[in-house]
């Protein structure tokens, strides 16, 4: 569609097969419901109120923001074939998008940062990682994430879009938004590259450094100790893999001219709900305390559930 004056909104065209609805839904569901639940278990068991499992409940809680602010969209699309979003709409859809999920990756860098500590300097780890030192560590995540993509964001709201409207994908995904401008973009595609580039490498170049000298550390540890450091570690490892390679891969077919363009839009989407839905998985299969921390909940709701059954005798 090709509009003769300034876009005033733009139209979805991704993936058109309605069949990945159940799909979609499905996955949303289970991405809030893993999440949820690592939430309410930080927040109600007093075991799990360390330094870890603080990072680990603000991770959850980026990813449910990070999903949420596409998922529904890309329902309501599916569900209505209504594909159209508000220029204002989709800009903040763009902004939130980008910015949750660079504070992702500093979250995923503030807790190899604790595992670090924990292991290299175990004697020192309380008087290291305070709460306000914690709070101080959350708020930078977050930050990074708000302040590093807001000029990338901005630019992108002032160039010129004159038609056509029509974003080749399921969500406002930058590059896809940028393209439609009618003027030439090189300049904006160099910088939000510089920019992706900063996010993934200084995260990933940080969590390589707490893990080397984890690394070393361990060298110097029992067969036992070495084990048990492995197993307080494993977790984190997977899901930092999993996070950047999936990366790699989505700015690879954005770099790849040859790409089919509804491959790329499936490895995008793939890309945005992958770790989300991988992280409370594999934190509760690979975790011994989080698992405790689920029976002790289950056994809690199934005791106010008998007790709010008992009926009270009744007086002759």
């Amino acid at each position: 569609m090709n509009t003769s004056g300034p876009v005033e909104y733009f139209i979805l065209d991704g993936l058109k097969d309605r069949y990945v609805l159940p799909i979609f839904f499905t996955v949303y569901v289970s991405i809030l419901s893993g999440n949820c639940m690592i939430i309410y278990l930080v927040r109600t068991d007093p075991k799990l109120n360390t330094p870890m499992y603080f990072f680990l409940h603000n991770l959850s809680f980026s990813d449910i923001v990070y999903t949420s602010v596409t998922i529904p969209k890309m329902l309501s699309v599916l569900l209505t074939e209504v594909k159209t979003i508000s220029k204002t709409g989709c800009f903040i859809q763009m902004y939130f998008f980008l910015s949750t999920g660079v504070t992702g990756r500093a979250l995923l860098t503030v807790m190899a940062f604790d595992r670090y500590v924990a292991i290299c300097n175990p004697l020192r780890y309380t008087t290291i990682m305070t709460r306000r030192l914690c709070i101080l560590l959350i708020f930078a995540s977050w930050g990074f994430g708000a302040v590093l993509v807001m000029p990338v964001a901005i630019w992108a709201t002032q160039l010129p879009y004159c038609g056509p409207n029509i974003v080749r994908h399921m969500f406002c995904d930058h590059s896809s938004v940028v393209s439609l401008a009618c003027v030439d973009t090189t300049r904006n595609g160099i910088f939000s590259l510089t920019n992706a580039l900063i996010a993934l490498l200084s995260t990933f170049l940080f969590i390589l450094i707490s893990y080397v000298c984890i690394g070393k550390a361990m060298t110097k540890m029992s067969k036992a100790q070495q084990l048990k450091v492995a197993a307080t570690c494993v977790s984190h490892l997977i899901v930092v893999c999993i996070s950047y390679v999936s990366a790699t891969f989505v700015y690879i077919s954005y770099r790849v001219a040859r790409f089919d363009p509804d491959v790329r839009i499936v490895i995008a989407v793939l890309y945005s709900v992958l770790t989300p839905l991988l992280n409370p998985i594999i934190y509760s299969l690979r975790n011994k305390e989080l698992q405790d921390a689920m029976k002790r909940a289950f056994c809690r709701c199934t005791v106010t559930f008998k007790t709010s059954r008992k009926t009270i005798p009744s007086v002759a």
